[in-house]
């Protein structure tokens, strides 16, 4: 079951457990309360993205882009075995698309890097980013910088083609371990909550598109 899965996850490696939580008594907190609970009631997944009545879209998007942080590093690292320098030497999804690695440090140019490699860079880079309080920042009246929502879609593009990657190459693997339902139901968040706002540039999202045509997407 998924539950095992992960607690082989939480019990094998540190590098998958959920990188950030959020403060209890923080408003940020209580957004995520609020949408962990609509989530949990069966609600249309729809219906669950929509800004609540009253809330700072900053916030609603700060609150999704660290969750699905935590449950996409952790859905990739129940089936990290069976993604490997030997199974996966390029990240990509499928033939038509590959993704090369880029960042302000290690990797000034994009760079041809193994689906391992890859993700591992990501996670990384991810966590570095919803910790600085530059970018996310947590106190309360402490606005968000200008350039917030720019760095969200660059998150969330990155995630997505985690999406990509595991669908395409690792599939098998999902439904031999029994996660399709929970893998199946965190990408379909994830994707009403982007289209919800705009977040991922369409030609992104090019290679999961029958996916979302099953939905009405």
């Amino acid at each position: 079951t998924m539950a095992l899965c992960l607690k082989q996850v939480f019990n094998k490696d540190k590098t998958f457990r959920p990188r950030k939580k959020f403060e209890p008594g923080t408003q940020r907190f209580e957004l995520y309360k609020k949408a962990q609970a609509s989530l949990k009631s069966g609600l249309d997944l729809k219906a669950v993205v929509q800004l609540p009545p009253g809330e700072s879209i900053n916030d609603w998007i700060a609150v999704h882009v660290v969750d699905f942080f935590n449950r996409i590093n952790l859905i990739y690292g129940t089936m990290s075995e069976y993604c490997t320098e030997r199974s996966c030497p390029i990240m990509s999804g499928g033939l038509k698309y590959e993704y090369r690695w880029q960042d302000d440090s290690k990797y000034k140019k994009p760079t041809k890097l193994s689906a391992p490699q890859y993700m591992c860079m990501l996670m990384d880079w991810i966590e570095m980013l919803i910790n600085n309080e530059d970018v996310f920042p947590t106190r309360i009246g402490v606005p968000f910088p200008k350039q917030f929502q720019q760095v969200c879609t660059k998150i969330l593009t990155r995630l997505f083609r985690v999406f990509v990657h595991v669908y395409i190459h690792h599939f098998d693997s999902i439904i031999n371990m029994g996660a399709e339902a929970h893998v199946n139901t965190c990408y379909k968040h994830f994707y009403y909550f982007i289209r919800e706002f705009s977040l991922i540039d369409h030609r992104e999202l090019e290679p999961l598109v029958r996916m979302a045509v099953g939905w009405g997407g």
